[in-house]
């Protein structure tokens, strides 16, 4: 992967979807007002580590992610946004890179388990740098984004899913092929709970955008389509490969960028969970 390509698209996803994070993080900020400090771990380009530093005010933001070029993107948004005194990044890997981070009062885990081939282990290692009664949030589940209408005019209708359907795949294989990875059944507050920590809450959030689209959300959507004409190389049929060209297709009228109904609904799910408090 070369992320000094992927981690603008990244970004841009972030932008876009920015408005979730942030009412998230003020859920969270109803149970946990005031956090000193706040580790996301898997940061990736920073987008949901400024947020956070500006939900909670008062709060040092740690990014952490393995990959330098992603935590370059994540300095630089710091500083455009005036918050490079309290974000600051830590490279380091999921699990082990985490064992020498200083204790947080937050703990942000944004899509980024599911690429540790052993989640529990990846969970417990978390657990262990919240500090007494500290909150662990966990971003995982949710339901695939859609953008088109069923019948898109030509082709067979519900492309979306038959896409979705190898991307599944794809994630799958991605899955078993991970080193240590381990199957679990994705209850993800039995998990947490699993870890030591006491499951506090989980809820959806939606990202409802309807057409017409903004100019940045239109390009994201695009890019996305992009991306996954790209990676999905044969695994749909002759025709479905020609509806999503003709999609993909600057050109053509009835393609993404021409399109009126184009729009972006997603869902996203956040489990929390609490450390035990310091006894007394």
């Amino acid at each position: 992967m070369d992320w000094s390509v992927m981690g603008p698209y990244i970004e841009r996803g972030g932008e876009v979807s920015a408005p979730v994070y942030r009412e998230a993080a003020r859920w969270i900020a109803g149970s946990l007002p005031r956090p000193g400090r706040v580790l996301d771990v898997g940061s990736g380009p920073g987008v949901v580590a400024c947020l956070l530093a500006e939900v909670f005010e008062d709060a040092e933001v740690i990014a952490v992610d393995p990959e330098e070029a992603l935590l370059e993107l994540a300095r630089e948004r710091a500083a455009r946004e005036g918050l490079a005194d309290r974000v600051r990044t830590v490279r380091a890997e999921l699990p082990d890179g985490l064992d020498g981070l200083p204790p947080a009062d937050l703990l942000w885990l944004g899509r980024s388990l599911h690429h540790v081939g052993d989640q529990r282990a990846a969970l417990a290692s978390a657990a262990r740098r919240l500090a007494p009664g500290g909150v662990l949030a966990l971003l995982e589940g949710g339901l695939p984004s859609r953008s088109l209408p069923r019948d898109l005019g030509f082709g067979r209708p519900a492309l979306e899913s038959r896409m979705d359907a190898v991307e599944q795949d794809w994630f799958s294989a991605m899955r078993d092929a991970l080193p240590g990875a381990r199957s679990e059944t994705e209850d993800w507050p039995a998990l947490l709970e699993s870890v030591g920590l006491r499951p506090a809450g989980t809820r959806t959030f939606l990202l409802d955008r309807p057409a017409p689209l903004t100019a940045q959300e239109r390009d994201f959507v695009v890019a996305s389509f992009e991306r996954r004409r790209e990676a999905m190389g044969d695994s749909l049929d002759a025709t479905d490969l020609a509806t999503l060209e003709r999609l993909v297709d600057a050109g053509d009228p009835a393609g993404l960028r021409n399109r009126p109904d184009l729009h972006l609904l997603t869902a996203q799910t956040v489990h929390t969970a609490v450390a035990a408090p310091r006894e007394s």
